[in-house]
């Protein structure tokens, strides 16, 4: 089976269920985008976490993707930077304790990165994200030797802001003989760098993953149309609708793939992230573009029911139960 490295902002997920959108726009935070704050805005934050029950897991959209890949025994490592601290510590240890290699660096400057997730009562979340040592990963501080073993490079769209890390990273991949899959991220991370975004579809990436609003930010289009603008520019587009399941297009073959059916939304945070696992793994595996997109709707179909992106044991062995029902299909 081929491995799988992720390169991304690591980030300890601070979760917090809303009971209504008040503190939303108390906060300055338009409700399901993922806005960057500053050490101010987190103190802020942290002030009514302090008064509310929180839940703690990691994060970023790289590192989600990795541990749903680990979690169902594919091969994987993780490239970031984390801060010398107890979130620091947190992080690596989760990586280890599901066997995900770690490539982790480490800022003596900077404190590690948080994402404070506010949790709509609808499950919708809301990302008031302070980088710290997240953002500080620098293009010279990459290796060639940090790529070799792996098939694919899974990059997140959160990290443009550093081009020049991202290009570096995409070549180092290329030279070790990788496939770049991106996760556009965010729709106004994509609105905010378009010219970059197409840069990186054009030229380097083969697997592009979208939702719905990433792909109309990028297009301009409806999902079905943008789904056809982004295939022309990459190997494989991927665009996620949400309860309405997924697109997906490889050359000239086109599928539509239903998410699963789900009684009740608790949290939407790592939906796009789990889908992108369950879609690669079945890569890894060979299999169809239309068992990979089935593999993806069980996995995040199963992540919005739980608070976070950490689901036990037991739903890993029913996931795992319910991919080989399709496999045998």
């Amino acid at each position: 089976m081929d491995k799988i490295i992720g390169l991304g902002n690591a980030l300890v997920d601070v979760l917090a269920t809303l009971e209504d959108d008040t503190l939303l726009e108390e906060m300055g935070l338009p409700k399901g985008s993922m806005q960057l704050i500053d050490d101010a805005k987190l103190q802020q934050i942290n002030t009514r976490f302090s008064q509310m029950k929180t839940h703690q897991a990691t994060g970023g959209s790289a590192g989600n993707a990795i541990l749903g890949l680990a979690c169902l025994g594919a091969g994987t490592g993780f490239i970031g930077k984390i801060g010398n601290d107890h979130f620091g510590d947190f992080f690596r240890n989760n990586l280890q304790k599901n066997d995900i290699e770690d490539k982790l660096l480490i800022s003596e400057q900077l404190p590690s990165g948080v994402a404070s997730t506010f949790i709509s009562p609808d499950g919708e979340r809301t990302f008031g994200t302070y980088l710290g040592a997240a953002a500080s990963l620098r293009a010279e501080e990459l290796t060639l030797d940090m790529f070799k073993g792996y098939a694919y490079l899974f990059i997140e769209g959160y990290l443009v802001q550093d081009h020049e890390m991202i290009l570096h990273a995409i070549e180092l991949a290329k030279e070790a003989g990788l496939q770049i899959c991106l996760d556009m991220a965010s729709y106004n991370i994509v609105a905010n760098d378009m010219e970059f975004f197409s840069l990186l579809i054009n030229k380097y990436v083969d697997i592009v993953f979208a939702n719905e609003e990433e792909a109309k930010a990028f297009t301009g289009k409806e999902p079905k149309e943008a789904l056809g603008v982004i295939a022309k520019k990459c190997s494989i587009a991927i665009v996620k609708v949400g309860a309405e399941g997924s697109y997906i297009r490889k050359g000239t073959e086109e599928i539509k793939v239903s998410a699963i059916p789900v009684e009740k939304v608790v949290d939407t945070t790592g939906a796009g992230d789990y889908f992108a696992s369950g879609f690669l793994y079945g890569l890894t595996c060979g299999y169809s573009l239309e068992k990979c997109a089935k593999i993806g709707s069980i996995l995040s179909g199963n992540v919005i029911q739980v608070i976070g992106t950490s689901m036990p044991q037991e739903r890993w062995d029913e996931i795992k139960l319910n991919i080989n029902r399709i496999l045998a299909e």
